[in-house]
C-alpha cells in the first residue's frame, strides 16, 4: 500500500506551476556542479547555447545596443558568465545576476583572468533590488519560459524598474511549436541521466505532463535517494508573439521588435524558439 501511493504521488499531475524548484537544481552541490559542466561544454546547447552561438549573439548584442564605456548591462541568469565577459569587454559597465555561486566563482575568475570588471550578483534575480539603472537587460536561454505567469509579472516590474527611460530588455521563450513537438511520457532509470541527480546511487523519474489549455509543458523529475526524494519540476511556458505582447506590453514596456533569436535572427513562425526587445518608454 505504502510503495502505491508513493508511485501515486510520483506520477500525479501537479497544478500548473504548482512548485518552483529551480533554487533547488542550481544551488544543489551536485547539480550545480553538472549545470557548470553543461555551461562550459560549448558544442551544445544545454544551459547555455554553444560557443559560436553565443560569440554570434554577443556581437550582435554589442552593435544593435551600442554597447560602450557610456552603457550599462545587466544579465539576469548571468551563468558563470559566458555573455557577461563579452559585453564586459566591450567596456560597458555589466552586471551579472544568478542563483550559483559555483557558477559565479567560474564567471568571477574568467573576468579576473581577462582583466574585466564585473559586478556579479548572487541572487533570484526575481529579488534583484540595485540603486543603478541599466542601458540593457538581458534574460537569455528561455529563462522566462520558466516563470509562473505572477512571477513573470514580478520580473517585468522589475526590468522596469531597473531600466533607464529608453532602455531595453532582451529575452528569448518557447513558442507554441516547441509546445506542438513535445509529447507526454514516463520513464524510469536507476541513476537517470547518468548520475547527474546525485553523486549517491539513485532512482530517477520523468513525468512530461502537457497542460493544452495554459500551453505549458512540465518536466517532473522524481529522485529517490536512500535518505530522502527529492521532485525537480521544470516548467516551460510555450508563448505566441501576439501573447507574448500583451503580456510585455501589459506592464509598461513597449514591444519595439520580434526576432528569430538573441543573435538578431529573422523571426520565423515554425521555430521552436523567438525573442523579443522591449523598451521602457522615455
Amino acid at each position: 500500500m505504502r510503495l502505491h501511493l508513493e508511485l501515486e504521488e510520483i506520477t500525479r499531475r501537479p497544478a500548473v506551476f504548482e512548485r518552483y524548484t529551480a533554487g533547488d537544481l542550481w544551488t544543489h552541490e551536485h547539480t550545480s556542479l553538472g549545470m557548470l559542466r553543461f555551461h562550459l561544454d560549448g558544442s551544445i546547447d544545454v544551459a547555455s547555447r554553444n560557443t559560436q552561438f553565443i560569440d554570434k549573439s554577443a556581437a550582435w548584442i554589442v552593435s544593435r545596443f551600442g554597447l560602450d564605456e557610456n552603457k550599462s548591462v545587466a544579465d539576469f541568469g548571468c551563468g558563470p558568465g559566458l555573455y557577461t565577459t563579452r559585453l564586459a569587454a566591450s567596456g560597458a559597465r555589466t552586471t551579472g545576476v544568478d542563483f550559483s555561486e559555483r557558477s559565479l566563482a567560474h564567471a568571477r575568475e574568467s573576468a579576473r583572468r581577462e582583466r574585466l570588471t564585473v559586478n556579479y550578483v548572487q541572487a533570484n534575480y526575481l529579488d534583484f533590488e540595485s540603486d543603478e539603472r541599466f542601458d540593457l537587460i538581458t534574460l537569455i536561454m528561455c529563462d522566462y519560459s520558466a516563470l509562473s505567469p505572477n512571477q513573470r509579472r514580478v520580473l517585468l516590474d522589475t526590468f522596469f524598474s531597473h531600466l533607464k527611460p529608453g532602455g531595453a530588455a532582451l529575452l528569448d521563450v518557447y513558442s507554441l511549436c516547441a509546445f506542438d513537438a513535445r509529447q507526454e511520457q514516463a520513464s524510469y532509470g536507476p541513476n537517470l541521466l547518468d548520475g547527474f541527480w546525485s553523486s549517491a546511487p539513485y532512482f530517477g523519474f520523468l513525468n512530461t505532463f502537457k497542460y493544452h489549455e495554459e500551453k505549458v509543458v512540465l518536466d517532473k523529475y522524481t529522485i529517490v535517494e536512500e535518505a530522502r526524494t527529492r521532485v525537480v519540476f521544470n516548467w516551460l511556458q510555450c508563448f505566441d508573439s501576439e501573447g507574448l505582447r500583451k503580456e510585455i506590453e501589459g506592464q509598461g514596456l513597449v514591444i519595439e521588435e520580434v526576432l528569430g533569436d538573441v543573435a538578431g535572427g529573422a523571426f520565423d513562425p515554425a521555430s521552436p524558439e523567438f525573442a523579443v526587445i522591449a523598451r521602457k518608454p522615455r
